[in-house]
């Protein structure tokens, strides 16, 4: 019996260790899943929750860090000098989704680019698909845009409210103006280069741009481009006195709100950034240099029988007269041989020097980014002084041709171009001295040369009754990779009234006009400029209140006496023949 017993306590003693080191086993094994359900349980609560709110204070951070500050304070207006509106920044709604809240993303892709099409399919889907919680679907969107949107009802669809800049003028004047980018910030022209300013001060910048002298130049320069198949064309008018600029044209152009988009060709400046030798425009310079420094004496003679020889080159004229000119008939038949000798006779470091002086040579100070370099000759020889003479070897631009012209004019006072308006430009304290480039008698006989340009010379078709047109044509030969091609032109004509006391400036220059049947095939600066600038001051009366009025007697008549007659051209011809 006690056998029976003893095995009996020995085998519930062995049942009761197996029972309590199972429990045990299970117990550890209970623990080790609780704690990984933990583990798990945390990991997932981390994505999904902690993760996502952290991702999504991120991006929306991120949002009114950049947008917050434009809202507190609108970018200030542009004007013009009347006040008539160019840029202001308006309050419109941009649309941005939650990819996360977005139930069929493929249907709520179609659905938007039903609504905005410049957008593609693709594009769209690729943002709703992502994992993140803010994406931008389309920036500053319309009112018909955001109504549409609405009455889709779609989920994970939202909207910000931003500042959107516009432009009430269009393309009217995009390369002075400039445009901003989608959060505002400036890109070109006055937007990029007052940014800051813009951003900071709430009174509007004026700039001295006047609109209905815009919308002349930009109508008659595009009827010249249409009319001679040209490539392009550019164009501005200056007040002589102060050098602000009235109008400023560069074609072809753009529309600012679509700046992304616009080929490089319509966002070339070709007012300020391009340069081009401009050809006979700068006789004007070397024949005020002759004239300076022959102490106002205009008569001088020059021999224009026979082309200039320079190695294997010559020098010839359009139209050559073959005989011996005073100055004042170099000057109004554009003769480049003239202007060459001219040039010889003041010199090398003389020519340099003045037009250095004119700031022909080096880049202009102005208020915009979009500035081109002049071109010229590195190591200044007795050739490029001859060349330089009648503008072959010198490319500059539009703005710095003009303003060297309007200081030749205006007494000869040096001018700095500008585009923003001052109220106090013009008043001249005591303490500011003019940078004079010429003797008052030197402009005195420029303007009456300039004036015979039009009357007698090269420049008959920019005559305007009653306002007393005086300028300069320009033609020159593009350069290429082989030389010179006589079938691409620079045409221009810088145009100026009333020359008896000038005010304003109006150059205009076409790239590669085509001659027409109506022009007998020619294409120079006296067929296309000269004729689109008369519309132009034609035009501009009604704007400037300068009246026609009637001349009592010709402002140049000091000179005829240089000019000979056709009649006394053939008779010294005669005489020379015998």
């Amino acid at each position: 019996m006690s056998f029976f017993r003893d095995n009996r306590i020995k085998l519930n003693g062995t049942r009761r260790s197996s029972l309590d080191l199972a429990r045990s086993r299970l117990v550890m094994l209970s623990a080790f899943f609780i704690f990984a359900y933990v583990i798990v349980a945390a990991r997932a609560a981390d994505l999904s929750i902690i993760q996502g709110a952290l991702q999504t204070n991120q991006e929306e951070d991120l949002y009114e860090k950049l947008t917050s500050t434009k809202q507190e304070k609108r970018r200030a207006d542009i004007v013009d000098r009347n006040g008539v509106l160019l840029a202001r920044s308006l309050k419109t709604s941009s649309l941005y989704a939650d990819p996360v809240m977005v139930q069929d993303a493929s249907k709520t892709a179609k659905e938007l680019h039903k609504i905005f099409p410049d957008v593609s399919y693709g594009s769209l889907l690729q943002k709703l698909q992502t994992k993140k919680r803010f994406v931008w679907v389309k920036r500053n969107i319309s009112p018909d845009q955001q109504a549409a949107i609405l009455y889709l009802g779609m989920p994970g669809l939202n909207f910000k409210e931003e500042m959107r800049r516009i432009y009430p003028q269009g393309a009217l004047a995009v390369h002075m103006v400039g445009t901003s980018g989608v959060d505002g910030q400036g890109l070109s022209g006055i937007e990029g280069s007052f940014n800051t300013l813009l951003d900071k001060e709430s009174d509007a910048l004026q700039l001295t741009l006047d609109v209905r002298l815009q919308h002349i130049m930009k109508r008659e320069i595009a009827k010249t481009i249409k009319k001679f198949k040209a490539k392009a064309g550019a164009g501005l008018i200056m007040d002589v006195e102060n050098g602000e600029i009235l109008a400023a044209v560069s074609l072809p152009d753009y529309e600012p709100q679509n700046y992304q988009n616009a080929k490089e060709n319509e966002k070339f400046n070709r007012v300020s950034l391009g340069v081009y030798e401009l050809g006979s425009s700068f006789k004007i310079f070397s024949t005020a240099a002759m004239i300076e420094k022959s102490d106002g004496v205009v008569s001088s003679s020059f021999d224009v029988r026979k082309p200039i020889k320079i190695g294997r080159f010559q020098i010839r004229d359009y139209h050559p007269e073959k005989r011996i000119m005073s100055l004042p008939e170099v000057f109004i038949h554009s003769s480049n041989i003239g202007s060459a000798l001219m040039g010889q006779r003041i010199g090398s470091e003389g020519l340099k020097d003045f037009y250095n002086n004119l700031g022909l040579l080096t880049k202009p100070d102005f208020e915009i980014g979009e500035i081109g370099n002049p071109l010229s000759p590195k190591r200044w020889t007795e050739v490029n002084t001859l060349t330089a003479s009648f503008g072959h070897g010198i490319a500059v631009s539009p703005l710095q041709l003009t303003r060297a012209a309007a200081s030749i004019i205006n007494g000869g006072e040096l001018i700095t171009p500008t585009i923003v308006k001052n109220k106090d430009v013009g008043e001249k304290t005591k303490t500011e001295s003019p940078i004079r480039v010429v003797s008052p008698q030197t402009s005195h006989r420029m303007r009456q040369l300039l004036r015979m340009v039009v009357t007698e010379g090269t420049g008959s078709k920019a005559e305007v009754d009653g306002f007393m047109v005086g300028g300069k044509t320009g033609t020159a030969e593009k350069p290429g990779k082989g030389g010179y091609n006589r079938k691409k032109l620079i045409s221009s004509f810088l145009g100026a009234f009333p020359m008896d006391a000038p005010r304003y400036m109006v150059f205009v220059m076409v790239d590669e006009p085509q001659g027409t049947k109506e022009t007998y095939g020619y294409a120079t600066g006296g067929w296309v400029g000269a004729p689109t600038v008369a519309r132009i001051i034609s035009s501009m009366s009604s704007v400037t209140g300068i009246m026609p009025q009637k001349e009592k007697e010709p402002f140049e008549k000091s000179l005829k006496r240089y000019i000979k007659t056709k009649e006394q051209i053939k008779k010294e011809r005669n005489i020379e023949a015998h």
